[in-house]
């Protein structure tokens, strides 16, 4: 039985859809498909079904859920453990948007290079779903927005960039106050479920902000995009280059903004600590640079 398969099949009862466990596998829906089918031929009954438009484990399905959760961790494990104290195994990564571009390409070169024993997985997410993951264990670490609260003392931090809050306007916008240009402006706002969309929500409503608002998204490369084509004004933390080519618009500081840090959290503990350790430091060595 391949493991990949039964990876497939958790990651189906997770998401709930073909669809959404494909692109957190970097598969096709038609791939992902397949495997289900052969691994239900290999057991001899059928694990998931649909319901509506979702897709849920069935009787079966469930039976063998946390029994396949168990096999395939221990898979991940025999390499870690076979290496001893080499890094090697695989390595589960989260990250965000901004530092699946701007940071991580550069921490897994430095550490392919160092290392090249150990693969990855990477699943792009929320903060606050990559999070989770990391405190559930199903990651070994994630690239995040620092949450506004302790993280637990089972986990690491190590902040990695400082990101101010900026004002994103129209190449052709006017205005010497930023303030007053949000204010009269239409204004584009960074999704309040977003812990940095947050940070931006804390900064307007310390200043008693009376926007003329009119769209709320989560892409912040979309949000310049919009501000771009002359469609208002944002409040944006100044992610990691590289940027969307081709903008034109002014990135103006804003006073007493405070902003977001990103950074890694990871797992102090597991079978695949070496490699942990080795990730971890070519992250300290990006901080660094």
């Amino acid at each position: 039985m391949d493991i990949r398969f039964l990876e497939s099949f958790v990651a189906v009862a997770d998401c709930g859809s073909i669809a959404e466990a494909a692109r957190r596998l970097n598969l096709t829906p038609a791939a992902l498909s397949q495997r289900l089918r052969t691994l239900e031929q290999d057991l001899g009954h059928s694990l998931v079904m649909r319901a509506g438009r979702r897709v849920r484990p069935t009787a079966s399905g469930l039976a063998v859920l946390d029994h396949a959760r168990h096999l395939i961790e221990g898979a991940r494990d025999l390499r870690a453990i076979a290496a001893q104290d080499e890094p090697a195994g695989q390595l589960r990564l989260g990250g965000i948007a901004t530092s699946l571009t701007g940071l991580l390409p550069g921490i897994i070169a430095r550490l392919r290079a160092r290392h090249p024993r150990i693969e990855y997985f990477i699943r792009p997410d929320s903060s606050v779903n990559l999070y989770h993951g990391v405190i559930s264990g199903d990651l070994d670490a994630a690239v995040i927005v620092r949450p506004q609260f302790p993280v637990p003392k089972s986990t690491g931090w190590l902040t990695l960039r400082e990101e101010p809050l900026v004002l994103l306007a129209p190449e052709e916008a006017d205005g010497a106050d930023p303030l007053e240009m949000i204010q009269s402006h239409p204004f584009i706002r960074y999704d309040r479920n977003q812990w940095g969309g947050q940070i931006v929500d804390r900064y307007l409503r310390q200043n008693e902000m009376k926007l003329r608002e009119w769209l709320e998204l989560d892409a912040l490369d979309a949000i310049a995009g919009l501000v771009s084509r002359g469609l208002g004004v944002a409040i944006v933390p100044d992610w990691a280059p590289p940027w969307p080519e081709g903008l034109r618009l002014q990135k103006i500081a804003l006073p007493d903004a405070g902003g977001r840090q990103t950074g890694v959290l990871w797992n102090l503990s597991g079978a695949r600590i070496s490699a942990m350790q080795a990730f971890v430091s070519a992250c300290r060595d990006a901080e660094t640079e």
